[in-house]
């Protein structure tokens, strides 16, 4: 029997899987065929082809040296800081053909600042040839030049105004007009002015288009109680295209009621704002005109528009203010906030040596009061006022004995004069217009703005909406004299006393304008 025997398996060989191998059409250097397109290496279609044909290497940026604007083409002004986002979307805008393009990144290059030259970096990145995409970087320097843009060459023209906002307030004193200043400056609400006038009873803000004047009285409304009338006026007109051009003109007046003046509220809206005493103090200007009654510390809040509906003026102002000197002071406990009840006698400073007339009242002022201090208030006992609320008062049956003799409002410091303070405040740039205020009326700018300064150091709410700076020249002065007047200055710390109000250095602010390069740090 014959037996098969097993024949070996012979495996096949595979062969190897070979691209096809051409030339490249440029230098020769073997590609492979099916993946290459245009018989071009690597190197070769970076050599030959340019993804950035087409844009140029060169540009011009036009800038404003006044308002340190950029042109955006065609016409459109637009605020962009050094090396920011925005000025490199400028940039780029510049350049023809860039949008065909992708762009991977922008980068500015460091550059001289007075150079006037401005380099940015560009990465690109296109589809060459078929399956192919190409990424090449280059970069474009740009020429700063100069040209002053519309908006502040109507600047530096007269009457090229096409809105104005006369704020007006009938009183006789400037000292809400420098608050107010104060609040525009803090927020910044005059960037778009360009011109500010003084007048006898106000300040007028001109402004080149109609939004900003619209934006400016939104403003007013939203930091005091204020009523506006718009009106237009004509300019041209053009009958072939019905085309029109109007100056506008916003009239915004403040209530003629102040800080610390004395109001006598009419009856029937004394009872209606929480049957509140009719004479009383106000202590705040807000939105709104907040009122206190000393005598039993309740407070009202009377809203711009119930004024309006039925105005009325204040009693006295801080100019009718009178000294009195604190005989005696009795606190009742009775606490609202940061004002306490207390029942005072007082003096008046000019009586004091020639008769011994004491007026016995009550006061809100009750945590501040010593025997022995100054204080301001009304006295009320022999004086005449024309007013119809004050007189409607007075005939009441039920509320002529509430009128008090004497209505103290606020402590007298005393004060060395012409002392040098440790901060400041910033001011507006306003025109006086052609003729320049009388003496007198200097002096009583003068004293206003004093007193105005004077508030600000003693109260703190009042300090806290506005915004301080340091005194550069004040604090170098006294740094040059500190060795010198050692004894001077403890003199005058023990004349002023210590209850003094003083504002911390810590609260105020470094003004970078007054800085220069020889200040020691």
């Amino acid at each position: 029997m014959e037996i098969d025997t097993t024949v070996p398996l012979v495996h096949r060989t595979q062969i190897p899987h070979t691209n096809a191998t051409i030339l490249c059409c440029n230098c020769g250097a073997a590609i492979d065929g099916t993946i290459s397109a245009g018989a071009l290496c690597n190197d070769c279609i970076k050599t030959t082809i340019d993804i950035s044909e087409g844009i140029q290497r060169e540009a011009t940026l036009h800038t404003c040296k006044d308002c340190e604007r950029w042109l955006q083409p065609p016409r459109q002004w637009i605020s962009a800081a050094p090396e920011s986002r925005e000025l490199l979307a400028i940039c780029l805008r510049k350049l023809r053909a860039i949008s065909k393009v992708r762009i991977i990144d922008a980068s500015f290059i460091w550059t001289e600042p007075h150079s006037k030259r401005i380099k940015v970096k560009i990465t690109l990145q296109q589809e060459a040839l078929e399956g192919t995409i190409l990424q090449q970087t280059f970069e474009v320097e740009y020429v700063v030049a100069s040209q002053q843009c519309p908006d502040c060459a109507k600047s530096f023209t007269a009457n090229t105004w096409r809105a104005v906002v006369q704020v007006r307030q009938k009183v006789q004193h400037k000292r809400t007009f420098l608050y107010l200043e104060q609040l525009i400056l803090k927020h910044s609400a005059h960037k778009d002015t360009i011109n500010i006038k003084e007048t006898k009873d106000g300040l007028d803000f001109f402004y080149s288009q109609r939004n900003h004047a619209e934006k400016f009285v939104d403003f007013l409304t939203s930091v005091a109680p204020v009523r506006t009338k718009k009106s237009q006026e004509l300019i041209s007109m053009d009958i072939h295209t019905s085309s029109k051009s109007y100056k506008f003109t916003f009239s915004v007046e403040l209530v003629p009621i102040c800080k610390d003046d004395l109001v006598c509220l009419p009856i029937k809206l004394a009872k209606q704002s929480g049957n509140i005493a009719p004479l009383t103090l106000c202590y705040r200007v807000g939105t709104s005109i907040n009122l206190l009654d000393p005598n039993t510390l309740q407070t009202t809040d009377i809203s711009t528009p119930i004024y309006w509906r039925s105005p009325f003026s204040g009693l006295a102002d801080v100019r009718e203010l009178v000294e009195f000197i604190v005989m005696d002071i009795e606190p009742t406990g009775i606490q609202k906030g940061r004002y306490f009840l207390a029942e005072a006698t007082v003096a008046r400073a000019s009586d004091l040596g020639s008769n011994e007339i004491t007026c016995f009242t009550r006061t809100h002022l009750g945590g501040i009061l010593h025997p022995g201090d100054s204080v301001m208030g009304y006295h009320l006992t022999g004086t005449n006022f024309n007013n119809p609320q004050f007189e409607a008062l007075e005939e009441s049956n039920t509320l002529s004995s509430t009128i008090p003799d004497v209505v103290l409002v606020k402590k007298h410091y005393q004060r060395k004069k012409k002392k040098p303070r440790d901060w400041r405040l910033k001011r507006m740039n306003k025109d006086e217009g052609e003729m320049l205020p009388r003496k007198q009326d200097q002096a009583r700018m003068d004293e206003d703005y004093e007193m105005f300064l004077r508030d600000v150091e003693e109260d703190q709410e009042l300090r806290s909406t506005m915004a301080l700076y340091k005194a550069q020249q004040a604090k170098k002065e006294r740094d040059q004299m500190e060795g010198l007047e050692t004894a001077s200055t403890a003199e005058t710390d023990a004349t002023e006393g210590d209850d003094m109000p003083k504002i911390d250095m810590d609260d105020l602010l470094d003004d970078f304008e007054d800085l220069d390069m020889d200040d020691d740090e």
